[in-house]
Order: C-alpha cells, then sequence, then structure tokens
C-alpha cells in the first residue's frame, strides 16, 4: 500500500516486451522531478504490463516489478500508453489491454499515449472522432489502421479533451511537462524543464522534425527537387506565382498538388522553412534580430517574430537566448 498522502495523483505507466525504453523513462523523470520541485509531491507513478513481472525493451533494457494490469488501483489519475516494436503493439492489441483500456478510460481523468502507443488507444475506439497524433513514421499506418482518427501528423502532441497523445520518443516529455504545468503550474514545470536542460517547453503544434525533410519525404518526384532548392535558401521570390512558374504549373494546379503531395500549403512551407533558416542563424550567429529576419527570407523583423510566436511558441530573443553562441567567457 502507498504511503502517500491521498491526494497524490496516480499514474499508469504502460509498458510491454518490446517498448521503447524512453517512451517510459522519460514521463517518468518529469513525474518524479515534479514531485521535487514542488511544493509537495504530486504524484505516484506506477510501471505497469499487460501481466506484471519483468519487461524487455527493444533495446534489451530491463525493467523489472512492474504491475499487472488488474491489479492497478481503481482511481488512477492518468494513464500513459508507451509504444515500440510492431511485435509488442500487436501483443498488446490482442492481450486484453484494448478491453482494459475501454473499460477504465470512462473513470480516469486523463488517458494518452507516448509514440506509436496511439495504435491502443486507436484500436480501443478511443481516438475515433478525436485529434491525434503518432510518430511521422507510422501515420500512414495510422490512417489505415483507424480512418476515423482526425490524424495530426505534424503535432508535437495533441489534447483532445481526456485524450492525449504525442508524436516519437521526445515527445512523451513534452507531454509529460504540459500535465505537469496543467496540474502544478507553469513554475513547476519550467524547473523540471531546465533541469532536465530542455527548451521550456516545445508547443504541441510545433513539427515533429525538420521542416524540409519532413516534406521532402511526403513529396512526389516532381516536387521533390523544389522542396529541397527552398529548404536550401528560403529567401527571395517564393509567392506562388513564381513557385508555380519554376514547378512548370499553374498556380491553381501547383497549390492543389503541392498541398496533396505534402500535406501542406506552399505558403505555409515556405514560412516553415524561414523559420528553420531563422532558427539556425539565432543558433550560430551574434546578427541583430533584424539582420535574421532578412538573412532568413522574412520581409520584416515583424514577420519574424509573428512566425516565431505561431510555429515555435517563443520570441527569436527567447529562442536565442536559450539556443544561442555562449560568450567565451559563459564555461
Amino acid at each position: 500500500m502507498s504511503s502517500l498522502p491521498a491526494h497524490i495523483r496516480k499514474v499508469a505507466l504502460i509498458g510491454f516486451d518490446g517498448v521503447q525504453s524512453l517512451d517510459i523513462t522519460g514521463p517518468l523523470e518529469v513525474f518524479s522531478m515534479a514531485n521535487r520541485f514542488g511544493r509537495e509531491p504530486a504524484y505516484e507513478v506506477i510501471l505497469a504490463s499487460p501481466e506484471g513481472g519483468e519487461i524487455a525493451s527493444h533495446s534489451g533494457l530491463r525493467m523489472a516489478g512492474t504491475t499487472a494490469l488488474a491489479d492497478l488501483p481503481q482511481d488512477l489519475d492518468t494513464i500513459l500508453v508507451a509504444g515500440g516494436g510492431e511485435a509488442g503493439l500487436r501483443a498488446i492489441e490482442h492481450g486484453g489491454v484494448v478491453e482494459w483500456l475501454q473499460a477504465r478510460a470512462r473513470d480516469t481523468r486523463r488517458v494518452g499515449s507516448v509514440c506509436t502507443g496511439a495504435f491502443a488507444l486507436a484500436a480501443a475506439g478511443l481516438l475515433d472522432g478525436r485529434r491525434a497524433t503518432t510518430h511521422w513514421g507510422a501515420c500512414e499506418e495510422m490512417a489505415t489502421f483507424r480512418p476515423q482518427v482526425r490524424l495530426e501528423p505534424d503535432a508535437i502532441f495533441v489534447s483532445d479533451g481526456r485524450f492525449h497523445t504525442s508524436a516519437g520518443v521526445t515527445a512523451g516529455i513534452d507531454l509529460t511537462l504540459s500535465f505537469v504545468e496543467a496540474d502544478l503550474g507553469p513554475e513547476v514545470a519550467l524547473a523540471v524543464a531546465r533541469n532536465m536542460v530542455l527548451f521550456m517547453r516545445r508547443p504541441g503544434g510545433q513539427t515533429q522534425y525538420s521542416v524540409g525533410l519532413n516534406v521532402q519525404v511526403r513529396a512526389s518526384p516532381r516536387l521533390r527537387k523544389l522542396v529541397a532548392e527552398i529548404s536550401a535558401e528560403p529567401t527571395g521570390d517564393l509567392s506562388l506565382p513564381r513557385l508555380a512558374e519554376r514547378a512548370g504549373m499553374t498556380e491553381r494546379t501547383f497549390s492543389r498538388v503541392f498541398q496533396k503531395d505534402t500535406g501542406v500549403t506552399p505558403a505555409a512551407f515556405v514560412e516553415l522553412a524561414r523559420t528553420d533558416r531563422a532558427k539556425a542563424l539565432l543558433e550560430t550567429s551574434d546578427w541583430t534580430l533584424a539582420r535574421v529576419a532578412e538573412r532568413s527570407g522574412f520581409g520584416s523583423l515583424d514577420g519574424l517574430h509573428r512566425a516565431f510566436q505561431k510555429r515555435v511558441g517563443a520570441t527569436p530573443g527567447e529562442y536565442r537566448e536559450r539556443f544561442g553562441p555562449r560568450p567565451p567567457d559563459a564555461g
């Protein structure tokens, strides 16, 4: 029996043989640090698995002493299902986990997943008609597996009512930080993020990885070269008429084909590519923000600020403060 106070939020982290270890250890560390930095302990974290006992991650890390799902307490506050290898996910899908989730979700305040753990929630029907995400590499499979899910393939994490899904691996940390912020306030979440040497915190809507790589992976061969060129040089005239001309299409056809192939509009991709360039300049140079705006293709300093607030969730100055070059005597 737990010796923690009655108001403690009980959190079940669900793993299985073949689990991605960081999907477990990342959220575990966030909740643990929140207990340290809050005014008093706020979470009791229970590592669980379908049958209990020892589980082995896909990297070989073994985790002993997990609690069987059937033995978990009834008053769970949060359930978080980790992701992992396909074989492990198929095993939990047919091993009673789906039925357990269906039964327990009704009385649980928060139900979520990390990475491909979203497939367990989807199999239980918990994401039908809801916005959700998963690892970018599994989005097509998810769309086929459960077309009722309103998939947002670029998002770091998505919250829709009581149900929360996150992208690959480290995105589980961002999702868990959002839980801590909601429960205990931004000061505690910031203290945890700083202790973990994280940028506080990536907004849920931020793209999962480099926008250029993301779009190039999706783009058809006829657009791939243009996408690469925009990523390499996001300045200059990248208006719709000019891009359509470079692609050898009418503006209407180009807009339709680009969005169908890549999942974003041409204008949104240009803004994302320019934001990526601005990030690189802020990380490596001491240029003024006006010069960064000019060299990354933004027409004005105001345009740079608007794009960063929208795409990064921070101002350019805040981003530079966290990731910019350090003075020689900074250590």
